[in-house]
């Protein structure tokens, strides 16, 4: 699969506040780091700053339990990115 491994039976469905990219993760905690967003981050923070306000930019939106729940969500999900429309 393209977001998470085969066989992942339950998975968060996130997406970027910063970024509005909409991903899949095996975690499902209410907020992560966005996979886009973490690869520009600037470590050097002013003193006003907060780091968690950089690192943990995606919210969860649902939790998406059941294999082939996993499986059509990363196929739709990944057809929107990769631009294959054979889904259609």
């Amino acid at each position: 699969m393209y977001f998470v491994p085969d066989g992942t039976v339950k998975a968060g469905f996130y997406t970027c506040r910063k970024c509005d990219y909409r991903f899949l993760s095996i975690q499902t905690m209410a907020k992560i780091p966005c996979p886009l967003c973490e690869q520009d981050i600037d470590y050097e923070i002013g003193p006003d700053e907060n780091m968690e306000d950089y690192l943990d930019t995606a919210d969860l939106n649902e939790v998406v339990e059941g294999d082939e729940n996993v499986k059509r969500m990363d196929v739709l999900l990944s057809a929107a990115y990769v631009d294959d429309e054979t889904w259609i």
